[in-house]
């Protein structure tokens, strides 16, 4: 499987969620966290041109002249989500598109939006390069990594597979 967006944030997430799915093992269809999800994207992108936008084997949020944005339904795990919007910044400019990153956190109950502004430094590609090259190697391996045993585990698509 390519590497994508959903699996640079799995790897940062857990890396035996970011195996399993990296192996076609998709038990997202089932979890209410990823319905909330894809329906906050929903209804982000009504009625708006520059929104779910399809490249290659990435989805994008919102493209416009200055920004990427990249909406998320909390800020449970800035690192993971900063990596994914790092990754789609990585995959535009190697088309010739230079915009700067926005992550959004949408948090339920709350009346304000988090909001973060990244940029794709050299450093940082080279990093991504880095975990791009590890996160295919972890795919590529015999067997998953061992179970987190987190709190966050409780909220995963992946509860069932892991623990019962």
């Amino acid at each position: 499987m390519q590497v994508n967006g959903t699996l640079i944030n799995y790897y940062f997430h857990c890396k035996r969620q970011c195996y399993l799915h990296g192996n076609r093992l998709n038990l997202e269809d089932n979890s209410e966290q990823v319905k909330i999800g894809k329906a906050i994207h929903e209804e982000k992108a009504a009625d708006k041109s520059n929104s779910e936008i399809a490249i290659d084997n990435i989805r994008l949020d919102k493209l416009t002249r200055e920004y990427l944005t990249e909406v998320k339904k909390s800020d449970a795990d800035v690192e993971a989500a900063k990596w994914q919007l790092l990754y789609y910044l990585k995959v535009l400019k190697n088309k010739g598109i230079v915009r700067k990153g926005k992550l959004e956190f949408v948090e339920k109950n709350k009346s304000d939006k988090k909001v973060m502004i990244l940029e794709l430094t050299e450093e940082l590609e080279n990093e991504l390069d880095g975990y791009v090259n590890e996160i295919q190697e972890l795919i590529a391996s015999d067997k998953p990594p061992e179970i987190l045993n987190s709190s966050m585990c409780k909220k995963c698509a992946y509860y069932e597979y892991c623990y019962i």
